[in-house]
């Protein structure tokens, strides 16, 4: 599903180069779940910023489900990413001044699916996170476990190829956490493929293997 080769992104600030990746090779299977791990800095979050194609590498090619997109131009990035890509950040990212139906939707309505079939596809995505009770609520009315929930449920509603996690469990007390978690693996066990920024040995463990970065390096690849 994924397959990246000699991945590589600097940042250049006036004659300063700072490699946040550096000649990463990585491969992800269809179904699978990875956890990427590693000290702050190591080049996580850039990793699944490319991934995820919110940025692009400075050198090396990378293709997702077979089609290069790599170096794909941002309107060509943001269309594909919005058909394929789900997204679960710590900070939730939820906003505040739609309801939790309404912001688990937006991403049907970014898609132009029609009214009908966007009601069905929340209403079934709210019933399997247990939150078809909030739908009227608004963000700043749920709890942090909640409110991962909603985001979960806006990654997953328009069935995309790929799920993306940053820190999923960060701002969540050790119950809530493993409850998100335990969700995020029963999506993988319905087919969803999951690659999951942690810091997290116990969230780790909930993947197939661990990918280990240092200073924007491969280091250590483990089967969980």
């Amino acid at each position: 599903m994924i397959k990246i080769e000699n991945l590589t992104k600097v940042f250049r600030t006036e004659d300063i180069e700072t490699y946040a990746l550096n000649s990463v090779t990585i491969n992800i299977e269809k179904g699978e779940f990875v956890s990427v791990m590693g000290p702050s800095g190591c080049g996580k979050s850039t990793l699944l910023n490319i991934i995820g194609l919110l940025d692009n590498p400075t050198e090396g090619s990378y293709f997702f489900n077979q089609k290069e997109v790599a170096n794909l131009r941002e309107k060509d990035r943001t269309k594909f990413r919005k058909g394929n890509i789900g997204f679960v950040f710590q900070s939730f990212n939820l906003i505040d001044e739609l309801n939790v139906y309404d912001n688990i939707e937006l991403p049907l309505v970014y898609l132009k699916i029609k009214a009908s079939e966007r009601k069905k596809k929340v209403e079934d995505v709210m019933l399997r996170m247990k939150i078809g009770h909030r739908a009227k609520h608004f963000p700043q009315q749920l709890s942090g476990g909640q409110q991962q929930r909603v985001a979960i449920a806006r990654a997953v509603v328009a069935n995309p190829s790929l799920i993306l996690a940053d820190e999923p469990t960060g701002n969540l007390d050790s119950k809530n956490g493993i409850e998100v978690m335990n969700l995020l693996s029963e999506l993988n066990q319905d087919g969803a493929t999951i690659v999951m920024v942690t810091h997290s040995e116990r969230d780790a463990n909930f993947a197939h293997r661990t990918i280990n970065l240092f200073d924007g390096q491969v280091v250590l690849k483990r089967t969980n």
